[in-house]
């Protein structure tokens, strides 16, 4: 199975599969198109500010660039099988992907074309699948799908937008020694306009959502490498071991070595 580390800012020459359990993940972006097949219970795809409800059998596009994110609200088994794809595999379809978007991003499971699920469900299954035919699947997935969305113009992110502008500057940033002042200096906007993006629209604060980005990319590491959790902590931004500790198990209830037996034990969805 292809990896990669983290979903913000790391480039991918191959396609990224990954069939697991599904778990919330703040507002974020990235220059790759991301699929979505839900292979057990429930998942809300957030489009900026809209959500998308999607049950066992739908599909999504997220297109790049554009500002998503996860919650998951149901108590029981929840996985999907998540694919990101380097822009330039997508052939003819990237001037789709990159200047229009859907009204509605999921195709539920009865108009999920069988292809498409074959597609998956062989990249999956084949941890050593040759680059063409990824490819090839990859085509067909677009092929199948992008005629069965609504998609309309997409309107150009106005540079001053402090909801984009503040999301794109903690992906590109949040390995550094960051702090509100400096962000809010970096990129222009009042300290106060910002905290309140994290207030109102993140429904967080500026600690809590860079720690979240960090631990996100801590997840990833532990998941797909073997690198020192000590090492992990510190690569992703945290200044001290105590602070990485405390974060990761308010947000999982478990250590970072659990997390990373537990994912290799249970996480990891092995098709049948």
């Amino acid at each position: 199975m292809n990896s990669m580390v983290s979903t913000y800012d790391e480039n991918i020459d191959r396609l990224y599969v990954v069939h697991k359990i599904s778990h919330h993940l703040p507002p974020h972006l990235h220059d790759t198109p991301e699929f979505i097949y839900v292979t057990n219970g429930t998942l809300e795809l957030g489009i900026e500010q809209k959500f998308f409800h999607m049950e066992k059998g739908d599909f999504a596009i997220v297109f790049p660039n554009i500002v998503h994110h996860y919650q998951v609200f149901s108590e029981e088994m929840n996985s999907a099988v998540y694919v990101y794809s380097p822009l330039n595999m997508t052939g003819k379809f990237s001037d789709t992907l990159m200047h229009y978007s859907p009204k509605n991003p999921v195709i539920q499971g009865r108009e999920v074309h069988p292809d498409v699920v074959n597609a998956i469900k062989s990249l999956v299954e084949d941890d050593e699948i040759d680059s063409m035919i990824e490819h090839a699947y990859l085509q067909i997935m677009l092929a199948r799908s992008l005629p069965m969305l609504e998609l309309e113009e997409r309107i150009p992110q106005k540079c001053d937008d402090i909801i984009y502008q503040t999301i794109c500057y903690i992906a590109g940033h949040f390995k550094e020694n960051l702090y509100l002042e400096k962000m809010a200096k970096d990129i222009g906007v009042n300290k106060f306009a910002i905290s309140k993006v994290f207030s109102e629209i993140f429904h967080s604060n500026f600690n809590q959502y860079l720690n979240e980005q960090r631990i996100h990319y801590v997840c990833s590491m532990l998941e797909y490498s073997d690198y020192p959790i000590t090492q992990i902590a510190y690569e992703a931004g945290f200044q001290s071991q105590r602070t990485f500790n405390r974060a990761f198990k308010e947000m999982f209830q478990m250590t970072p070595r659990q997390y990373r037996n537990q994912y290799k034990e249970r996480n990891l969805i092995r098709s049948n």
